[in-house]
């Protein structure tokens, strides 16, 4: 009898870690929306404000904070991210949404990780914000 009740309240528990939320991207070649693991809290410390043309010359895993927009989806969690300095592939994974919304139309905060290869850089995003 408690190996039944320890079982039920585990698979109880688990259900609630695992809430889901909806959001994503909602331009041209967006696809569904894809269900993502509910937000969890970590650092909020301030990184200064770069562009897409900074990001050219920033180091491999170098953090970056950049503001603009995303125009189209080039991949499942490839995009083609826009500011007022130029255009940058950006790596967004379905949970960074948490539930929020982005058309091309709406100005958002990313922050990630520069990724660089021999040829190209783009930014592995790990958080994103609508600026309204």
């Amino acid at each position: 009898m408690k190996k039944i009740t320890l079982a039920t309240l585990i698979a109880l528990c688990s259900a609630t870690a695992f809430a889901q939320q909806t959001g994503g991207f909602n331009g041209p070649s967006a696809q569904e929306a894809q269900t993502q693991a509910a937000p969890q809290g970590g650092f909020t410390g301030t990184t200064a404000l770069s562009t897409v043309k900074d990001a050219q010359t920033m180091k491999d895993d170098q953090w970056i904070m950049l503001e603009g927009f995303i125009d189209q989806r080039i991949d499942h969690d490839k995009y083609i991210f826009r500011d007022s300095t130029g255009t940058l592939n950006v790596e967004i994974d379905g949970k960074r949404w948490q539930g929020q919304n982005v058309s091309p139309k709406d100005k958002i905060r990313i922050e990630g990780k520069v990724d660089k290869d021999w040829n190209s850089v783009e930014v592995d995003v790990k958080s994103v914000k609508v600026i309204k």
